[in-house]
C-alpha cells in the first residue's frame, strides 16, 4: 500500500485520523497485527485496539462499537471449537501459573490447542509483557472464523503485480515469496508464504491471479491434486490388490509353513536390484536373480521360476510391499496359485522377516554398489550361507535344517 505517515500531526476537525484509520483497517484486513499496523500508519498501538474493539461514552467522546463481526452463538457452540467457558478457565488457570498440559487435561483438550489458543488470541503489551483476555480472545476467534475469507493477494494489487511478475518469469512460489521479504523487508503486508500462492492459483473462485500463470508452474498442472485423501487415491495397480488384513490367519502365527515374504534390495542409483524370499516359519531365504532390471514383468517371470522350484505344500502366499515392481501379481498368482498379499503403506513392521533378512544381505551386498555384477551361483551361495546360520528364533536351529525337517515330514 502507498499510505505515507502525515508529517503535520495537528487535529483535522471532525474527520482528524481519517485516512489513518482507513489505512489501519486495511492492513488488519491483510493479516497486520496491531502493533506493526500502528506503527506503519503512525498512531499509538492503544488508539487501534480502540478503533478495533470500540469504546464506551466518557465526556464528549461518544460510544463506539466494535468494527469486528461477532459469529452467530451455534457457531460457539460446537465442541470442535474453544467455547467462551473454556477461554475463561484458561484465562482463571493462567493467573494460578498452571501450566499448559495441567489446562489441557483439565478441559480434555489437546496440549496443542492450548498452547495455540494462548499464542493467537493473547493480548501483547508492552516490553514483551503478554496478558490472556478470555472475552477478548473469544472476539477475536469469532471473527476469525467467519467464511469465505478474502485473499492476501487478492486485496492488495502491489502484492498481486509482485506475485504475477515473478510466476511469468517462472520463479516457483517459494522463490516469489523469499523474494518479497527481501524486497520489502519492512512492510508485513507484502510478506506471504508459498502455499497463499498456491491457493491463489488453484482455488476457485477467488481470482486472484490469472488463470494463464498456472502454466508458469513447473508441474504444468491447472489444478491441484490431492495426495493424502484415501477417496482420492487412484489404485495403485490395474488389478486389485488383497491386503495383508485378509491373509489367513495361520500365515500371521507361523504355526504353518509355507507362507513367504518378499521385497527388493536395490543398488546403486536404483539401476539394478536382488529379489529377497523369505519363508515366515523357517526363515528359509531364497534370492531372485534381475540381470535385466525390476520391471514388473522381470520381478513376475523371476518369482515364478524360483516358486516352481518349491513343493506346492510349502508355497501358500506370499506378502509384498506395494512397489511398482509387483504390478504383475495378478499373472503371477495365475501361474502358480500363489495368492499375493500386500502390506499397508508404510509399515514395513508387516514384513518383519524379510526387512531383517535384507540387513543381513546388506553384509554381502553394501548399499551404493553394481548388484547386477552377481551371478546367479554366488546369490545360490549367500543365499546357503544365510540358511546355515544358527539362528536363536529357531532354538539354535538353522533354516535349512528345519527346512529338511518339513520335507522329510
Amino acid at each position: 500500500m502507498d499510505f505515507q505517515i502525515r508529517k503535520v500531526r495537528s487535529p483535522q476537525g471532525a474527520k482528524k485520523l481519517s485516512a489513518e484509520r482507513a489505512a489501519y483497517f486495511q492492513l488488519m484486513q491483510l493479516g497486520v497485527n496491531n502493533e506493526d499496523a500502528c506503527r506503519i500508519v503512525g498512531v499509538n498501538p492503544k488508539t487501534g485496539r480502540r478503533w478495533r474493539n470500540g469504546r464506551r461514552p466518557s465526556g464528549r467522546n461518544k460510544a463506539a462499537s466494535p468494527v469486528r463481526p461477532v459469529a452467530p452463538p451455534s457457531a460457539s457452540s460446537s465442541t470442535r471449537y474453544l467455547r467462551e467457558e473454556e477461554r475463561i478457565h484458561i484465562a482463571d488457570r493462567l493467573r494460578e501459573k498452571a501450566s499448559v498440559r495441567a489446562i489441557a487435561a483439565e478441559l480434555g483438550r489437546s496440549p496443542s490447542t492450548v498452547s495455540r489458543e494462548i499464542r493467537r488470541n493473547r493480548t501483547n503489551g508492552t516490553r514483551g509483557l503478554w496478558h490472556y483476555r478470555p472475552y477478548a480472545a473469544q472476539a477475536r476467534a469469532d471473527a476469525r472464523r467467519p467464511r469465505p475469507k478474502p485473499g492476501k493477494i487478492g486485496q492488495n494489487p502491489e502484492l498481486r503485480d509482485f506475485v504475477q511478475a515473478g510466476l511469468d518469469q517462472r520463479w516457483s512460489p517459494e522463490q516469489i515469496c523469499q523474494a518479497l521479504r527481501m524486497t520489502f523487508p519492512d512492510r508485513p503486508e507484502m510478506h506471504v508464504v508459498h502455499e497463499t500462492v498456491y491457493q491463489a492459483l488453484y482455488v476457485q473462485g477467488r481470482g486472484e491471479l490469472r488463470r494463464e500463470v498456472a502454466r508458469a508452474l513447473r508441474s504444468g498442472r491447472t489444478r491441484r491434486k490431492p495426495q493424502r485423501q484415501a477417496n482420492c487415491r487412484q489404485p495403485r495397480f490395474k488389478d486389485p490388490m488383497v491386503m495383508i488384513s485378509d491373509r489367513p490367519a495361520e500365515a500371521e502365527d507361523r504355526a504353518v509353513p509355507g507362507h513367504w515374504e518378499g521385497d527388493l534390495i536395490i543398488g546403486k542409483d536404483g539401476a539394478s536390484a536382488i529379489g529377497t524370499l523369505v519363508e515366515r516359519a523357517t526363515r528359509y531365504v531364497m534370492l531372485l536373480h534381475l540381470p535385466d532390471g525390476r520391471s514388473a514383468e522381470d520381478v513376475r517371470d523371476a518369482l515364478v521360476t524360483t516358486v516352481q522350484t518349491l513343493p506346492g505344500h510349502l508355497v501358500r502366499s506370499l506378502t509384498w510391499d506395494q512397489g511398482s515392481e509387483m504390478a504383475a501379481h495378478q499373472g503371477f498368482t495365475i501361474a502358480t496359485d500363489v495368492p499375493v498379499y500386500f502390506c499397508d503403506p508404510a509399515s514395513p513392521w508387516q514384513r518383519g522377516s524379510n526387512e531383517n533378512t535384507n540387513g543381513l544381505l546388506r553384509q554381502y551386498f553394501p548399499k551404493g554398489t553394481d548388484l547386477s555384477a552377481h551371478t546367479p551361483e554366488h546369490l545360490d551361495a549367500v543365499a546357503a550361507e544365510l540358511n546355515g546360520r544358527p539362528r536363536k528364533t529357531l532354538g539354535w536351529e538353522t533354516p535349512a535344517e528345519r527346512l529338511h525337517k518339513l520335507l522329510t515330514a
